[in-house]
């Protein structure tokens, strides 16, 4: 969530970031005619709690007179009455503030749409093949490593098998990431792939149109995750880190879930967007002056494993206007698929500042006073989508498939087919 105080003292700042981002500028006047009446009423109550002390207090002799108790009953049932308002208003306060996206850098790309992204750099050779290039499908189906068409038989549509050599491939990506990151000092996580609403809520996912991304188990009162950062986040839920043990490091491996809701016809077949997917993730707590330091590494680490790979892929900061919610600053990989022709998204990497860290109560201590830490994210390997680039990018002209050369102790051998 945002700083209430940010919000109070800049609303017109306020204002023009949230609308940088498609969020109405109107929210932000809504939200300060509740938080003043909030704040009012408060006042108020504490008012009536001070008369309701005075009207209880003992005379000198130990006794309390009786019209003083009369007083108090009746300042006891108004403070009731008013703290009942309170709590109406403080739900519709925060109901607001939970419809504010983070604010975006001011040095962050203005943009309506991925239109406006800003490209930065192009790493690596696009294959020029002399021959007709195949769609990851065509090959995956010939070779046996993705089977789309039993998995919408047994679950529906956009869920696939992956077999074979797919799945050695998938466990090496998630070995290869693990081993190189823990190498850099981050810790490994496998997180719980449910979360409660309110903590949900917190990380700033269940807002704007991602509730509609989420699956909800209504009896358990519990989401399933859409990305393992989700739940690493609240891993310090309610601490205090001191100083001298920041920036923290964690990579995670989840299963994830995603409704793709408002995605029907786009993408509907093959395992690119899929309802269930594997991902491993990078997280990292940091302060804030070094939030943005921290967001180069973690991109520099995310290049480092691409350039391992050996796939060709580009940078591109994106604007504000296809930013995410909860994101200040945003970059994404993005490979490209001769399939398609076209480079498409398989990393991002993302500051949200300190604004998932307020949702959760996430702090350090430094010299004695706490503040809230600086959150980022950034994926390692989407396997789906990593496992298409590969495809993809090493086919050969008579339809196999080389293995990048860094995959290929897990895999057993150099090519497919």
């Amino acid at each position: 969530m945002l700083d209430i105080k940010l919000i109070r003292e800049n609303p017109d700042k306020v204002k023009d970031a949230i609308a940088s981002k498609g969020a109405d500028p109107k929210l932000v006047d809504q939200f300060l005619k509740a938080d003043s009446a909030w704040r009012e009423l408060t006042q108020e109550i504490e008012a009536l709690r001070s008369e309701q002390k005075k009207a209880t207090r003992s005379t000198g002799s130990g006794q309390v007179e009786a019209r003083d108790i009369e007083k108090g009953k009746k300042l006891k049932i108004e403070i009731q009455d008013r703290e009942a308002a309170q709590r109406i208003l403080a739900e519709k306060r925060d109901g607001i503030l939970d419809g504010l996206p983070n604010i975006p850098f001011p040095d962050a790309p203005v943009g309506r749409d991925e239109r406006e992204n800003k490209v930065l750099r192009e790493i690596g050779e696009k294959p020029e093949f002399p021959f007709e290039a195949k769609d990851y499908m065509a090959l995956a189906e010939a070779h046996d490593l993705v089977d789309t068409k039993k998995a919408a038989e047994v679950s529906g549509s956009r869920f696939g098998y992956l077999k074979n050599e797919a799945v050695l491939m998938e466990f090496g990506l998630v070995e290869l990431g693990m081993k190189f990151l823990v190498g850099k000092g981050f810790s490994p996580v496998v997180p719980p792939v449910m979360i409660r609403p309110e903590v949900y809520r917190g990380m700033g996912r269940l807002a704007g149109d991602q509730k509609e991304e989420r699956y909800y188990f209504e009896k358990d009162d519990l989401y399933l995750v859409g990305s393992s950062e989700h739940t690493v986040g609240p891993l310090h839920l309610n601490d205090v880190i001191e100083e001298g043990k920041l920036p923290r490091h964690y990579v995670a491996f989840s299963t994830c879930f995603r409704r793709e809701a408002g995605s029907y016809g786009k993408d509907t077949k093959g395992i690119l967007r899929v309802h269930q997917f594997d991902k491993l993730e990078m997280f990292s707590f940091a302060k804030p002056a070094e939030s943005e330091k921290e967001h180069q590494f973690l991109l520099s680490l995310q290049e480092e494993l691409m350039q391992k790979l050996e796939l060709p892929y580009r940078v591109v900061e994106i604007c504000t206007g296809d930013m995410g919610w909860t994101d200040a600053r945003q970059y994404d990989i993005e490979t490209w698929m001769p399939g398609e022709n076209k480079y498409r998204e398989t990393h991002s990497c993302s500051n949200t500042t300190d604004f998932q860290a307020r949702g959760i109560n996430a702090k350090f201590r430094a010299g004695g006073k706490t503040e809230f830490l600086h959150m980022l994210n950034a994926t390692v390997f989407a396997v789906g989508r990593t496992l298409i680039a590969i495809f993809e990018n090493c086919q050969t002209k008579d339809g196999k498939i080389k293995i990048p050369k860094v995959l290929q102790p897990y895999v057993g051998k150099e090519i497919i087919g």
